[in-house]
């Protein structure tokens, strides 16, 4: 996937419908908060295995949801010129810090409780 890609061709689809006015990073979290909700939606009944082996249906609604949080995320950090591959690669560094593999492997415990 090419991140910066996507971002050009989201920037255009804003500008061609002069959206770029609602665009800005208060409006965008709160649509990615909403996706991120319709995404939680289509899970919301499902037993921990079910989760695990959506049928097509729920497959579907979760891939479309998920797109929708992956756009509204990298609008968002476009409108705060915010590098999202860099931000990744460093947020996955502060993680590997934080929960170290000797101590994080086959548990679920917050690094504080360590």
């Amino acid at each position: 996937m090419d991140i910066e890609a996507i971002r050009g061709r989201l920037k255009e689809f804003a500008e061609a419908r002069d959206w770029e006015k609602f665009h800005s990073p208060k409006n965008l979290a709160m649509a990615l908060s909403a996706e991120a909700g319709e995404l939680l939606e289509v899970f919301q009944w499902l037993t921990e295995e079910e989760s695990r082996n959506p049928d097509q249906k729920a497959l579907a609604a979760a891939k479309e949801e998920l797109a929708d949080v992956i756009i509204y995320a990298i609008r968002l950090a476009d409108k705060l010129g915010v590098d999202v591959g860099r931000a990744v690669e460093e947020k996955i560094a502060a993680n590997g810090k934080k929960y170290p593999v000797d101590k994080a492997k086959g548990n679920a415990k917050k690094y504080d409780e360590f």
